[in-house]
């Protein structure tokens, strides 16, 4: 890897433009030491919970503690069914798992996202599944009003994962608001992240931010009453500091750099055997990730190619959920109908680099070799 080399996440140039404003919030942590549930997570909660327009944000551990928390929150009870997407990172479906819920899978759309018209296809044969946790992958938002019809017409409990996909929104209504509660990841990668492992949950319900606050802290409703069976998974006052006063002041303009690069990628990649994505007129895209999709024949070629001209592209998810080892023994789990599209996916994307500190050189370099591609 040599100082021209592409890379997915260039955290050392960011880390250029954060690093005053991070220092400064780890002074402020140093010099309250309040160093757990202090005025660093309360501040971050309240900008949280307004840039996604929602009356209640919760601070936690990771995104995966995240979407656990917010099905307990909602009283998901041990064997209750779970529909969800087969084609995500694997911590979607450990949370059901964890949770007591059994995961249901349903084949994905044209994006890569959960089939709503199949998940509904799927509860109207299975009245038992009261529960759906959609993602909403590679920061490309699902279309907003489907789900909250589903979720309507069907009286299933929605929990949002949104952890791909901050600063996304479908027709004017930004991800997390078409649910009773949405769960978010601020791994270092996401659009808003941490620097380090951190999440949250979002929600206009009081009750249910309440029962949420008590889960991600022991269950406890006052020091030393339990009223739960909680878990620890806080988020501490140095990453919250750091994200209200790095990282989430930047966002609009990081999400915005997101889009030009998408944009000049659409625009520029002219290659037969690599396709880029259309969205719908109404979504706005975050690109937490930008795929193409390559014939599944010539991924690897495509993928050591980009690598020997210094283009560090990547897989997500080559390996559907279902199909994991973890899911094969003792593991209740099924799948609605076949998985035909997901599994197009998972033998065909490609992850490009994109990250707001990738520079225009850099992104017409990645275009100009992939046209030059000779499979």
């Amino acid at each position: 890897m040599t100082d021209s080399t592409i890379k997915p996440n260039p955290f050392k140039r960011q880390w250029v433009e954060i690093r005053e404003d991070v220092l400064s919030a780890v002074e402020r942590v140093g010099e309250h030491a309040d160093y757990i549930m202090g005025p660093e997570l309360l501040a971050f909660e309240s900008a949280f919970a307004m840039r996604q327009d929602r009356g209640f944000a919760v601070g936690c551990g990771n995104g995966l503690d995240a979407i656990e928390i917010a099905l307990r929150a909602l009283g998901i009870s041990v064997g209750d069914r779970v529909i969800t997407t087969p084609f995500s990172a694997f911590a979607t479906t450990l949370a059901i798992i964890r949770a007591g819920g059994v995961p249901v899978f349903v084949d994905v759309n044209s994006h890569g996202a959960i089939d709503l018209e199949q998940a509904a296809e799927c509860i109207e044969a299975d009245p038992g599944i009261r529960y759906c946790v959609p993602v909403h992958l590679y920061g490309m938002p699902i279309e907003m009003q489907t789900l909250q019809e589903l979720k309507s017409r069907y009286s299933i409990a929605v929990v949002e994962d949104c952890s791909q996909a901050v600063g996304a929104s479908f027709s004017g209504k930004p991800v997390g608001s078409a649910s009773s509660i949405a769960a978010y990841s601020f791994y270092p990668t996401k659009n808003l992240g941490a620097l380090g492992d951190a999440g949250a949950i979002t929600t206009d319900d009081e009750t249910l931010a309440g029962r949420c606050r008590q889960l991600r802290d022991y269950g406890q409703s006052e020091k030393y009453r339990h009223d739960r069976l909680g878990m620890n998974s806080r988020l501490d006052e140095l990453h919250a500091g750091i994200l209200n006063s790095a990282i989430l002041p930047r966002l609009n303009p990081w999400i915005a750099r997101r889009g030009e690069i998408a944009e000049r990628y659409i625009g520029s990649i002219r290659h037969p055997s690599v396709e880029t994505f259309t969205l719908p007129a109404a979504a706005l895209a975050a690109w937490h990730l930008f795929p193409v999709r390559v014939d599944a024949r010539k991924r690897e070629q495509f993928l050591h190619y980009l690598h020997d001209e210094g283009i560090l592209a990547s897989v997500h998810y080559p390996v559907l959920i279902p199909d994991q080892a973890a899911l094969k023994d003792g593991v209740d789990a099924s799948t609605w109908r076949k998985l035909d599209t997901a599994s197009q996916f998972a033998s065909e994307e490609v992850s490009l680099p994109i990250h707001p500190f990738l520079v225009d050189e850099e992104i017409d370099r990645v275009c100009r070799k992939i046209n030059e591609w000779s499979p």
